[in-house]
């Protein structure tokens, strides 16, 4: 119980972060590292080749995005502009790309409806980002 409880103070460890935050986000580094970077990884050794140039670019920026993930689930609040770039990225996509065709009534039942799936789980993490400590940190540069 005594635990419980401690996951929702301001830890002094974590520069005042609540340690149920610190630990959602070391959860999601860790399947970015593991699940992200298996697929992307896998893909750059295994490609037939040749590239195009987009898709190229496009494996080799998540592949070092997802090494750089595993760097979050040790140092996860120095590493957080890792998770602001994948917050960026993906809400880009659905702003860009999912939701003109939702509005259009073509996602349903299409490619990009399972990505749209898979990339609103970004939710959870977002709700646990350390706002304060993000602003604080990366925003005026104090801490």
């Amino acid at each position: 119980m005594h635990f419980i409880k401690q996951l929702f103070k301001p830890s002094s460890k974590y520069n005042g972060v609540r340690l149920i935050q610190v630990y959602v986000l070391k959860l999601f580094f860790g399947l970015m590292f593991f699940l992200a970077g298996k697929d992307a990884w896998t893909e750059l050794i295994t490609y037939p080749g040749p590239w195009d140039n987009e898709i190229g670019i496009a494996w080799c920026a998540m592949a070092a995005y997802t090494a750089l993930s595993g760097l979050g689930m040790i140092h996860t609040l120095r590493m957080l502009p890792i998770m602001l770039f994948m917050f960026l990225y993906k809400g880009l996509w659905l702003g860009f790309v999912a939701f003109p065709m939702w509005k259009a009534g073509t996602l349903a039942g299409s490619d990009t409806a399972e990505w749209a799936a898979i990339f609103m789980i970004m939710i959870i993490p977002f709700a646990f980002t350390p706002w304060n400590y993000v602003f604080k940190t990366y925003i005026l540069g104090k801490n």
